[in-house]
């Protein structure tokens, strides 16, 4: 029997593109790994930018702009790994469960995503495991390397948001700090932040930690029980050199400290 079109992937990685995921700082002395889930807006050179103009590929549905430098920076400081997912998430998204509708987005704020309909069940399979699976076994790599030393690795993952929803309903938030149960990092941030003058400050804003509920720090991070957070900083904030520097030293300032405290690097489970 013939094979059907779901169960036919007609294209590849070429040579031209980059690898799916990247990892800066490797030999990094750090308990602290920095995660940059959408810090990438390339699309691979088979798909012909899913259909979508080169305007559109810019925009935040492709890809959290300014979140790569600041986390690159952080990395620098702390001299920690930090570790990027090398594609949009308009391909797959690293932080969603496979299966979630926005996994693989038909539609994003908007916009069709033409690349992106009636995808079969081989082509779903395919960037998975090209794209999705390499950027999480990066992760799992690095803490086991921690684990096997005796250490207990904190995750700190780095976001950016638009500043108004599609519905132009503006957000006053400079950064947010986005936490579920785990109070370790994302309190102590929470209260240094709040000391500077002007700044907005979200506590589990402009997303809360269960809407939507996020891939990367769920998996490698709350359920084995390690200290984690997601930082959130508005995109027009960090979208010039000067903004990624300067947001880059506030949080590094606040998060100096608080890596500091041995206390936080063990292996605990916080009920809801």
């Amino acid at each position: 029997m013939p094979a059907t079109q779901s169960q036919i992937v007609t294209w590849s990685l070429t040579a031209g593109d980059p690898p799916p995921v990247e990892v800066f700082n490797p030999t990094g002395r750090s308990n602290v790994i920095f995660l940059c889930d959408h810090g990438s807006n390339v699309i691979p050179q088979a798909l012909n930018g899913l259909g979508l103009s080169e305007h559109l590929q810019r925009r935040h549905i492709a890809w959290d702009v300014g979140a790569l430098e600041v986390a690159r920076q952080l990395a620098s400081r702390c001299d920690a790994p930090m570790i990027k997912s090398g594609y949009s998430r308009l391909v797959i998204d690293p932080n969603r469960f496979p299966g979630d509708p926005q996994s693989i987005p038909r539609i994003s704020d908007g916009f069709e995503i033409p690349g992106n309909q009636n995808l079969g069940e081989a082509e779903t399979r395919y960037r998975s495991a090209a794209f999705f699976k390499p950027y999480h076994r990066a992760i799992d790599k690095r803490i086991r390397h921690l684990r096997e030393r005796g250490l207990v690795p904190a995750l700190v993952s780095i976001h950016s948001f638009t500043p108004a929803l599609s519905c132009n309903t503006p957000r006053p938030w400079h950064i947010g700090v986005v936490w579920n149960r785990d109070p370790r990092i994302a309190k102590p941030l929470i209260a240094r932040l709040q000391r500077l003058p002007g700044v907005c400050v979200g506590d589990n804003k402009p997303y809360h930690a269960n809407s939507p509920r996020g891939f990367t720090l769920s998996v490698h991070a709350e359920q084995p029980g390690y200290p984690h957070v997601l930082i959130e900083i508005r995109k027009d904030l960090v979208n010039h050199r000067e903004g990624v520097n300067y947001w880059a030293g506030v949080l590094w300032e606040a998060l100096e400290e608080i890596f500091a405290d041995h206390t936080i690097y063990r292996i605990e489970h916080y009920k809801k």
